[in-house]
């Protein structure tokens, strides 16, 4: 893990002795061995693959599998995570698993790292068979991990991701942190060309680490990166990074680790204050009992009462920590103006015997850090804890932040602006020559957008599109924010989403009322709602809006047996069909009343067809009341006979009226004509009487002699 603690932390490794029969050990074998004790991996890498084949023939299989041991260890570090898997493999092929069965779970890790789920359980099951009892814990959660995870880009996601190539080098770039309250400006570590002094760090072959700058412009472009320091006040030849500011913007915290020359100090937290574009009053916190621990990524609470860090160093008493790297805090003493000395660790609920790194806070107080250590999709992963209470620095539920924040590689220092925009560390490959190596990526969750059409048309008739009508729309939750439209020949609006400019006309936890209305139909009272409260996804919006008309509804085709009241049900005329009609016409509008009409043909005499319309009346209206429950004082049963013959456009697109003189010209020359029109004239129509109706004060009384049906029919 050569930069994951600013560059400063080295891992312990184990050390082998080559002999070979006896003879003093050759010049090439203890440069190597020297190079990798020293965990300057970049030199070892080198040194270690000559060594390798400089054995040749001389060495043993043993000796040959220590030294790929350490070159695949070396790469490991480096995170070159394809090398380190082929000198893995070289290690298996030499059975140097018989010697250190860890091989194979390494092995693992890597194929995990180049997202080879498949065969990096493989390996992970290998080395449980040759050690049991090794790592037994982490080899399992690495297991549960593989099967959770290995589909980790399966799900579709709105989250944009991008490299900041603009700002990013063929070096290391990481752990940027917001300067500015407008989310314009990050600070970030980074070992490019021009960083302060000649020095290359040992472990890496990179320049030592420097804090620099990078300005956003309002359309999210970098206007220039520059160092922070030219001065060597804070970037100096040692490595500074994993930077975090106070509230205020006036102190600023930072990882300062020791260069070569001093590899036996760990790294620090130091503070300095900001004056202008410069520092001063820069100062090394006082953390640690032992210049051997490391302490570094600062992150410090809104208030300012809390500041949290990432250690190697031990619990009070000597107690062994959780893993190598665990979570810590400080709190402040506002009283007294000082910071306690007693570090405390932040506990179980978030250190795992794995690496816990690079702690920042969200903007609505959430931690986020990256560990190792929980079930993850590849090397360290972001994480997310929420705040307990807004006044309360206690943090629970940690859960794994997920693709596309986290990938096979290193993921880690979360830089979150606005819970919808930031930056973060990856070493995922943003390209097919680029290997794995820190780099900055931005961000962004697109707002969700919503758009909103209303469809206008007649009570109990969808199909019936009502053209011109007016549609009005208010937000009932923003401030004066309303407007309106008219349908067009479809009965529908235009689809309303983007005023201009990005301003949108349906937006975000907001409810809006709408309603229709248009000449010659009653207002809908009841209108029509929605919200965009709660809603995790865009959404389009079609709004559908009954108009009761005012005058008479002419409803879906009823049929009779002659001289009957019963309805005709068959393929020759599904009349409860269209009962279903009126039922949903009264269901869906239940504030109205009607009067029911029914007619008949103009054969036989007035009186017989007067009661006939008046029992197939009655017949509309059982129906309704007594097997669709529909309020009897709704309904008023009226028949007409055969007083009023229905309208018909003709062939030629003439209205008639449908009068027994008319339609009797058909006797003989159409039959089939003739029986038709009578039949038209046989029909079931209803009036809105009223939009009123209330059950509870409702004052219609319910003619009992509505239900009486008188038979025979006179003639």
């Amino acid at each position: 893990m050569k930069h994951i603690f600013t560059l400063g932390l080295i891992l312990g490794v184990v050390n082998f002795s080559f002999s070979q029969q006896g003879k003093p050990e050759p010049k090439y074998l203890k440069e190597a061995n020297k190079a990798f004790a020293a965990g300057n991996y970049f030199d070892a890498s080198t040194k270690c693959q000559d060594a390798f084949k400089k054995l040749g023939t001389k060495g043993s299989i043993k000796d040959k599998g220590r030294m790929a041991f350490k070159v695949a260890e070396s790469f490991r570090h480096l995170e070159k995570y394809d090398k380190a898997n082929e000198w893995f493999s070289v290690c298996i092929e030499l059975k140097y698993f018989e010697e250190k069965p860890e091989v194979y779970f390494y092995k693992g890790e890597m194929q995990r790292m180049l997202n080879d789920y498949d065969n990096a359980i493989k390996s992970y099951n290998e080395f449980k068979k040759l050690a049991p009892n090794s790592k037994k814990k982490e080899v399992e959660e690495a297991l549960v991990a593989c099967n959770k995870f290995k589909d980790f880009d399966s799900n579709d996601t709105k989250i944009v991701v991008k490299c900041e190539t603009k700002i990013n080098t063929k070096n290391f770039d990481m752990a940027p942190a917001f300067f500015d309250k407008k989310g314009k400006v990050i600070y970030f570590g980074s070992s490019r060309e021009e960083s302060f002094g000649t020095g290359r760090d040992p472990i890496t072959g990179e320049k030592y680490m420097d804090l620099y700058v990078a300005t956003y412009d309002e359309n999210g472009n970098p206007t220039g990166v520059k160092s922070i320091d030219t001065e060597g006040i804070i970037n100096t030849d040692e490595n500074e990074g994993t930077v975090c500011f106070d509230a205020k913007r006036k102190t600023m915290f930072f990882t300062r680790c020791p260069n070569e020359a001093k590899m036996e100090l760990g790294c620090d937290i130091w503070k300095a204050d900001l004056n202008g574009e410069g520092f001063e009053n820069v100062v090394k916190m006082k953390l640690k009992t032992n210049d051997t621990i490391s302490v570094g990524h600062p992150c410090i609470t809104e208030d300012g009462m809390m500041l949290i860090f990432a250690s190697d160093m031990e619990q009070s008493g000597g107690t062994k920590s959780f893993g190598a790297m665990d979570l810590w805090y400080i709190t402040y003493d506002k009283k007294n103006k000082v910071w306690d000395s007693v570090p405390k660790n932040m506990g179980a609920e978030f250190n795992t015997i794995g690496n816990e790194l690079f702690p920042s806070i969200g903007p609505k107080g959430q931690l986020y850090f990256a560990s190792n250590g929980w079930p993850g999709i590849g090397g360290m992963d972001i994480f997310e804890a929420e705040r307990v209470s807004p006044t309360e620095n206690k943090w629970t539920k940690v859960v794994n932040k997920g693709y596309p924040f986290n990938s096979p590689g290193n993921d880690y220092a979360m830089c979150d602006y606005d819970g919808k925009s930031g930056f973060f560390t990856s070493e995922r490959k943003a390209g097919s020559t680029i290997e794995y190596a820190p780099d900055i990526w931005s961000y962004s969750i697109p707002p969700d957008l919503y758009d909103l059409r209303v469809i206008v048309y007649e009570a109990g008739q969808k199909n019936k599109k009502i053209p011109n009508a007016q549609v009005d729309v208010n937000c009932e939750t923003c401030k004066d924010l309303k407007w309106d439209g008219v349908t067009n020949e479809k009965g529908s609006t235009v689809k309303w989403a983007d005023k201009g400019k990005g301003v949108r006309y349906i937006t975000i936890e907001n409810d809006y009322f709408i309603n229709a209305s248009k000449q010659g139909y009653y207002v809908n009272k009841k209108g029509a709602r929605i919200t965009t409260k709660g809603l995790s996804q865009s959404q389009s919006f079609i709004v559908e809006i009954p108009l009761l008309p005012i005058g008479e509804i002419r409803t879906p085709e009823v049929r009779y047996p002659l001289d009957q009241w019963s309805f005709i049900n068959d393929v020759t005329c599904m009349s409860l069909d269209s009962l279903r009609f009126l039922d949903s016409l009264l269901t869906e509008n239940p504030n109205i009343t009607i009067d029911l009409f029914s007619h008949t043909d103009a054969r036989d005499t007035d009186l017989h067809n007067k009661v006939l319309s008046e029992n197939r009346a009655k017949a509309v209206y059982k129906y309704l009341v007594e097997q669709k429950g529909i309020d009897p004082r709704r309904i008023r049963p009226i028949g007409k006979g055969e007083d009023e013959p229905a309208k018909w456009i003709d062939e030629n697109g003439n209205e008639i009226i449908l009068k027994e003189e008319y339609i009797n010209q058909f006797k003989t020359t159409d039959k089939a004509k003739f029986e038709r029109l009578h039949q038209i004239n046989r029909r079931t129509t209803a009036k809105i009487t009223s939009d009123d109706f209330d059950p509870a004060t409702s004052t219609i009384v319910v003619d009992p002699k509505w239900k009486i049906f008188t038979t025979p029919l006179p003639r």
